[in-house]
């Protein structure tokens, strides 16, 4: 649709702007943001009672990034770290938790500063953000009510499914020892996810100020939540091509910033590569 409508133009014309000064941001902002994530699935994991070394966590993430940014849906690499992380702990089902947890944990916080950040900020969004907001806690209520009924009253796999939740909730995310540490590394990880795309940007050649692009990279990064891309391309590139044409810009802009910040995420993530060579050459062995 964004090519019918745009042409192959802004695709290639950010493909072209991509120099080793935005590379090399790109993967030092990658690094940083990579530690934040590792350190969190490590709190995570460490409240379910499980082993999980920082050098371990951050050697996955890598592998998890880059499989994310090259196969559909943005969650196989996320699926495939929290199967190995939980065989290799002799538990599958907590590592399969420990990871919904911590990516859980990450949405809730970069919803929440982009809510507060899309209020604070001029966007084309802002007359919304209370309504949404609204919206939001109100459907999250409704949830939360439905789950203590059902855990109450419903079938027992789903009874013992919400007592478990609602046990991991309590002892794992809100327990005094985790969720300040869960909270600053998901406010980490988010921050690094802006400066890349405030980076991809000005690679683009936008000069608009950060507080007027700061509102769009949030709602791109938001639309990236959506499991309907293909190595994350997809819903941000046309998210960002209405909110830059919305914002004042084009909308030409916004897919080139997009696809700019795409590579740079693609780039920042190829040490994967050698994770997986590593464990490919550990298994053969």
């Amino acid at each position: 649709m964004l090519v019918w409508r745009l042409g192959s133009g802004p695709f290639l014309a950010g493909l072209r702007m991509i120099d080793l000064w935005a590379v090399a941001a790109a993967v030092g902002v990658g690094a940083a943001t990579i530690v934040a994530c590792a350190w969190r699935w490590r709190l995570v994991a460490r409240g379910l009672g499980m082993r999980l070394p920082l050098r371990t966590a951050v050697a996955e993430l890598y592998r998890a990034v880059l499989i994310n940014s090259t196969l559909p849906g943005g969650v196989l690499g996320d699926v495939d770290r929290a199967v190995g992380h939980g065989r290799e702990d002799g538990d599958v089902g907590r590592g399969i938790r420990a990871v919904v947890w911590e990516r859980a944990a990450g949405q809730l916080v970069q919803c929440v500063l982009a809510v507060a950040l899309l209020w604070a900020l001029p966007s084309p969004v802002r007359a919304y953000v209370p309504r949404i907001a609204a919206v939001a806690a109100g459907f999250a209520l409704v949830v939360a009510l439905l789950a203590l009924v059902a855990g109450r009253r419903g079938p027992r796999v789903w009874r013992r499914f919400v007592r478990t939740a609602r046990a991991d909730v309590r002892e794992v995310l809100l327990a005094r020892r985790i969720w300040p540490g869960v909270v600053f590394c998901s406010a980490v990880a988010v921050g690094g996810h802006l400066l890349t795309f405030l980076v991809a940007a000005r690679t683009a050649g936008l000069t608009a100020p950060a507080s007027q692009l700061l509102p769009l990279t949030l709602l791109a990064l938001l639309a990236m939540g959506v499991p309907a891309n293909i190595g994350g391309f997809g819903p941000r590139e046309g998210v960002a091509a209405w909110a830059f044409g919305a914002a004042g810009l084009t909308a030409a802009q916004g897919v080139a910033t997009a696809t700019v910040y795409g590579v740079l995420v693609l780039v920042s993530s190829l040490p994967g590569v050698a994770v997986l060579l590593f464990r490919r050459r550990a298994v053969a062995s």
